[in-house]
């Protein structure tokens, strides 16, 4: 029996796209019911701050830090004892990252609306972010340089990184997450995950050793749905970047494609998670049934064998077949991955015409796993069909765009009586009394 269940829309009329959201494959995932959950745990770091969330360590990692900021000499005796091949992986990977979040620093724009009257959107940085690296099923160095890079392309003050500690490594977080954030200068690191680090960094404290934890302005990076539940309960205290769930894979192909490239692609993906959503949308039935053949021997070569074998086989992955391109592309616009490939022919023009991807992979020779390390994009995206609507990670996370107004008397002066007409049209009358007041005398 075939692993990827399908789902056949060749004969019919494509539906319209609020009906396909609703018909392609997709992960489940109830924050709401986990917020009734994650309440009381950000309730109780709130009112009793770092012990509390040291409680809830112990509980949920079996471990119970020190204390929560992770000593320098840790981060230092990390990246001295980092395997040098993966200290060059990672060296890489931060040089890309830093050559496209470069691009992405927006300068000032100053508008003369008219003479004496000018409008200048201004970029600010947040002062100070909570840079989320996760632990659970693996651990995600690469996710250290995707938060902290555009971070500080963007001229971010004031970073910290945290991470679920280990107890297989005293108490501290995995010493690769360590070791990336002393690559990257990040002397601030946080031993704590989950929802008590949601809440712990939007309510800062003071930790076992007497040192201040300041709080933040804003939180990015994914994590599990506890995490995903406390940024929900928090935001607005704190900005966010997204509400992350599992990650999911679409790969649109023809009759072109190297099933073999294909069955590897959703295994990578698969990897991550048993409820990771893994997606073929293909034009040839033959394509699917070779797809189907190489997972087999694949799945059952590979190292993490029955978490890829229950996420390919869950209701969240599948294949779907459809009769022309048209319908292929409009079928991956209505599930709006956090990655898509691209392996038809001509795929760039076909790349080209997709609305709705949180990152697109054009060609045989871009796969996901380029993206998820050195391809110099960024790997936290939206998932669960966000990507209709919001972005992934960037610099832009970290700005703030900043009108300010001038104008001079004579410019004021010039539309004084549109503004009184204005403020009267909507029953505001002191609105216009506040601009007739500066000419009264």
């Amino acid at each position: 029996m075939a692993m990827l269940r399908r789902l056949d829309l060749r004969h019919d009329t494509l539906p319209r796209p609020a009906v396909l959201r609703g018909i392609v494959p997709r992960a489940a995932i109830d924050v709401d019911a986990a917020l009734e959950i994650v309440r009381p745990i950000v309730d109780a770091v709130r009112d009793r701050g770092v012990e509390a969330a040291l409680e809830y360590t112990e509980r949920f990692d079996k471990v119970r830090p020190a204390s929560v900021r992770v000593p320098a000499e840790a981060l230092a005796a990390a990246l001295d004892a980092l395997d040098p091949a993966v200290r060059a992986a990672l060296e890489t990977s931060i040089e890309r990252a830093r050559t496209v979040h470069a691009e992405q620093r927006r300068t000032d724009v100053v508008t003369n609306v008219v003479p004496g009257g000018t409008v200048t959107e201004r970029f600010v940085p947040v002062r100070r972010v909570g840079l989320y690296a996760p632990g659970g099923l693996a651990v995600y160095p690469s996710s250290v340089v995707m938060n902290v890079v555009p971070a500080q392309a963007a001229g971010v003050e004031s970073l910290v990184v945290a991470s679920p500690p280990q107890a297989d490594n005293g108490g501290l977080p995995h010493p690769t997450i360590l070791a990336a954030a002393a690559l990257l200068g990040v002397d601030e690191v946080w031993a704590v995950g989950g929802a008590q680090c949601v809440a712990l960094l939007a309510h800062g404290g003071t930790d076992t050793d007497g040192g201040d934890l300041e709080p933040v302005d804003m939180v990015t990076g994914p994590g599990n749905i506890y995490l995903t539940a406390a940024k929900r309960l928090l935001r607005g205290l704190i900005g966010i970047d997204a509400e992350a769930g599992t990650t999911e894979i679409a790969v649109l192909a023809d009759a072109t494609a190297d099933p073999v490239h294909v069955a590897a692609d959703l295994i990578s993906q698969a990897e991550h998670d048993p409820n990771a959503a893994s997606v073929l949308v293909t034009t040839s039935e033959e394509l699917a049934d070779a797809v189907d053949a190489a997972l087999v021997p694949m799945v059952g070569s590979t190292k993490h064998t029955e978490r890829i074998r229950t996420a390919l086989s869950g209701p969240q992955s599948g294949t779907i077949l459809v009769a022309n391109l048209d319908d292929a592309v409009a079928v991956v616009d209505a599930y709006a991955a956090e990655h898509l490939e691209i392996q038809t022919a001509d795929a760039r023009a076909v790349a080209a015409r997709v609305r709705n991807a949180g990152a697109i992979f054009v060609g045989a020779w871009s796969p996901v796993s380029l993206g998820d390390y050195c391809a110099g994009s960024n790997h936290v995206l939206p998932t669960g069909g966000c990507a209709r609507h919001s972005g992934g990670l960037s610099v832009q996370t970290f700005l703030r765009g900043i009108h300010v107004v001038e104008y001079t008397e004579d410019a004021l002066r010039d539309v004084a009586d549109q503004v009184v007409t204005l403020a009267v049209a909507e029953d505001l009358p002191a609105h216009g009394e506040a601009v007739t007041a500066r000419f009264a005398r």
